[in-house]
This record gives C-alpha cells, structure tokens and sequence, in this order.
C-alpha cells in the first residue's frame, strides 16, 4: 500500500519514538513573529538553554504593525515593546529577521512562500493558527503555542502523534467568479467548523489542482477554520514554478536535485486515506459567511437558514444565537445587504491577484459614503537579498544527543514544578490535552474569545446573549500552559 505525503513527510523527519508512544519529530523550519516568540525566548532563557539550530528560524514583525502609519516609534507602546522584543531575541540568537528597514517585511504566512523559504516535504510550525497556508508548497505546517515554541528554540523537535489524513477531493471545473476561498468556506460548510478534529486534510481533485499558488495559499490557511491542524496539496509543475528563482530556492544544479526530491514526497497513487471527501466543482458558488462561524455560509444566491433546518440541537441553539447577534432573519436573501467595512489584504487574501482581482471594479469609482475600506497588501519586496539555501531535513545530520539533552532539562523543570503545585492530579489527567489545549487557547484569541468579542457559536458556559464572553483562559490557574505541553 502506498503513502501519503503526510506519512512521508512525518516518517522522513522522525527521530524516534518517546516513552509513551509519541513521534519525537524533527522541524525543518519554523517561523516566528512578535506575538508568541517573547515569552519563548524568556523561557529558554530561564531554561539556560540555547537555541539549537538559529539557521533553521526565519522573523518577521507582522500582527502589531500598524495599517495606517509604520513611521516608528509606534502609536502603541506594547507595539513597540513587542518589536524590540523580536529584535533583540533575533539579534542576540543569530535569528534571520525580516525587519521593517529591510523592505522584506509582512504577513509572516506570505512572506515565506514568496521568498522561497517554504518548500516541499518540510515539516514546519509557527505559533500562529494559519500555519497550515504553507501546505500549498506541499508541506505539513501546522500551528503551535508558545511553550511548543520554545521547545523547537531548544531541541528544532516537538513531541507529537500524527494525525489521520482526510481527502479532500473537488472534482470538475469551478464556476466563473468562484475563487479558492469559495471552495474552502464550501468544504467548511460540508464538514462543520469542527468537521477536521484530529485530521490534516489533504486537498486534491482537478479543481484544486488547476488553482495558481494564490488560490491554493489561501485554500490551506483556512484549514484551520474547519479544525484541521493542517491541510496541505500535493507538489507539481505549479508548485515548481512558483518557486523557481526565488531567492531561497536552489539553483543550478541543486535545483534538478531539489526538483526531483520535492516529486518523491507527492501521496503515492494507492495511498490510504482514513477518509476521503468529493465534492462536485459545479455545486460550489460564490459564498458569504452569515453568521459567527465559518461553518454558517451560504451561496450568494441563497437566503439565510431558520434554526429549525440546523441539523441538531446544539447547532439550532447557535443559530438562534447568530441571528439575534447578526440582526437577520430566517429566509432572508444574503444578497442585497448593506455592506459597512470592505477589507481586501489578510493572511488569507493578501496576494497580488487578489488586487488585481480587485482593480477592475474600483477603476473609475470611489468608496461609497458611509462605506470603510481597508486595503492592506500581505508582503513588500523591496531590496534585493542574498541568495541562500535551506538545508532539506534528510541532508541533515541530527544531533540526538543535543536534542535529547535539552527535552531531559525541560522534563525535569516541568517535573518540579508539578511536585509543588496544588491540584496536580487534575493536570495530569487534563494531560490527554497537552496537544491542544494550548493551541486551542491561541486559536480561541484569534476567534474573539478573549477579546471580549460577543461570539456564541461554542459558547464556553450557558450564558445569554447579551452577557460579557468569559475567557477561556479564566477556567485555568495562571500556570496551566506553562506546565501542561508538549514535553
């Protein structure tokens, strides 16, 4: 039986198998921004620890940039205080940092893929959700928290499980006007916003395979919106070429190489899926979110859905909810409403095309009064860079010893620290959770949870609508995802 590039990818970048049964797993690269490297580095720091492999880390400053004025000093002094940060943790550990002098600098998710960084077969991780965007290259990225992060500044490992690999497949031709995000927000829809648990996805079919790498970037990074710790494409001719040329690609001759080890990482033909999806091209049409998931989507020429037609209790109560949040009612055509913001950038939707995409319609016309629009592009090349090579994973002779050492003197700390804490046993059976809880936690900020946005779509407690979201992170003691992780 054949393999799947997920199998391929994990079996190439396993070091071996830890005491209790999981994956000590080699990280080709990882990516870090201002958000969560800080308190990493402070960690390692007050670990005694170095950081292993600084030429396998690559920076950039991205969430706390301002839109409407970069002039430094920020506006904001946690802005400020964030971006020294990364300086200085960069400066101090020989980190390549993709400064705002530098004219390199953008959305962490893009500016990787455009420089050539990311690459086929690399494992990859950032501590940011939208990890899974560089599955586009045909690598497994996946998102962690920062305490996972650190373990990567000291050991370029992290202990996991591997995940079961859903197909993904959207046969036929796309209707015109259906872009990448159509079809992602449409497998959402299918699936549940919850539907990927537990799974990377694999997405594939002659529709996907026809997208350009844009369409495909923004295929993988929502991945996430649908649970799936990662979803990647397998590499091709599309993939080759977007790479080719870039300053971190191979050349010369290293590229045929690079080339031909990049196409033995693709799903073998017989590969075994644990399940496998098809969707009919022709089926998907333009869609809208309505609600406050991204699983509540609807074609553009659909009305918006009753709580009766939900498909059980649970989702019917976060429908109701929806409604009441989003002042729409049951029937209602989603087209015809009246727009407030237009937003055109994001991890998601920052590319080139998407503004070339755009241009056309703004030619000629000015935002309407009343109407706020936003325009943010996701990378600015601006001066030219050194060429440079990122050494693939199976060229790399891994230090176990080094590795090893750095995860004993994390085990140990983490071992003290739960013999003086109060309530331990509580955490050592919360410990089935230590793969998500704090990853859950950060994608939970980014959904609105612990930014007192009103969202009730998995509310945390029964509260009403209309009551202030309580905070996931209230339900634990200050400490819980410093001691409860990865090691």
């Amino acid at each position: 039986m054949g393999k799947t590039l997920y199998r391929k990818v994990w079996d190439a970048h396993t070091v071996g198998t830890l005491p209790d049964g999981r994956t000590q797993l080699f990280i080709a690269t990882m990516y870090l921004h201002e958000v969560t490297s800080p308190q990493a580095f402070s960690m390692l720091r007050e670990l005694g620890l170095p950081v292993l492999h600084p030429e396998r880390l690559f920076a950039t400053p991205d969430h706390i940039i301002p839109t409407d004025d970069q002039h430094e000093p920020f506006a904001d002094p946690r802005a400020v205080a964030m971006l020294e940060a990364l300086r200085a943790n960069c400066r101090a550990n020989n980190i390549r940092l993709f400064d705002l002098p530098s004219g390199q600098q953008g959305i962490v998710h893009m500016v990787m893929p455009e420089l050539g960084i990311t690459q086929p077969g690399m494992t990859i991780v950032c501590g940011d959700s939208h990890t899974a965007t560089h599955g586009a290259m045909g690598a497994v990225a996946m998102g962690i928290g920062t305490t996972q992060v650190r373990d990567v500044l000291a050991t370029q490992t992290l202990a996991m499980s591997p995940l079961k690999v859903r197909n993904v497949r959207v046969e036929g031709r796309l209707r015109p006007g259906v872009t990448a995000k159509d079809v992602a927000l449409h497998i959402i829809g299918r699936l549940g916003a919850k539907g990927g648990l537990g799974y990377a996805y694999e997405f594939g079919g002659s529709a996907i395979e026809s997208m350009d790498m844009d369409g495909r970037l923004t295929l993988c990074n929502l991945a996430i919106e649908g649970a799936a710790r990662c979803g990647y494409i397998n590499p091709d001719a599309t993939t080759f070429a977007y790479l080719k040329g870039r300053p971190y690609a191979p050349k010369g001759a290293e590229w045929d190489a690079a080339v031909e080890r990049w196409k033995s990482f693709a799903s073998d033909p017989d590969a075994e899926y644990d399940d496998v999806v098809i969707i009919p091209a022709e089926e998907i049409e333009p869609t809208v979110t309505w609600g406050i998931s991204p699983d509540m989507n609807i074609g553009i020429g659909g009305c918006i859905p009753a709580p009766e037609d939900a498909r059980d209790a649970e989702t019917q109560k976060a429908y109701r909810a929806a409604l009441e949040y989003m002042k729409l009612r049951p029937g209602q055509p989603i087209a015809g409403l009246p727009v407030d913001v237009v937003f055109i950038g994001s991890c998601t939707n920052g590319h080139i095309s998407d503004f070339r995409a755009v241009a056309p319609l703004l030619r000629g016309r000015r935002v309407a009064p009343g109407i706020r629009a936003l325009s943010v592009p996701d990378f600015r090349m601006g001066v030219s860079m050194p060429a440079a090579v990122v050494t693939p994973a199976k060229q790399f002779v891994m230090p176990k010893d080094k590795m090893e050492a750095a995860y004993s003197r994390i085990e140990h700390e983490l071992k003290e620290r739960l013999k003086d804490f109060e309530g331990a046993k509580k955490y050592l059976e919360a410990q089935r959770l230590r793969e998500r809880t704090e990853y859950d936690v950060e994608m939970m900020r980014e959904l609105g949870y612990c930014n007192g946005i009103e969202n009730y779509s998995r509310p945390l407690t029964g509260r009403a609508p209309g009551e202030p979201p309580e905070c996931l992170l209230d339900y634990f003691p200050d400490d819980f995802l410093t001691i409860i992780d990865e090691s």
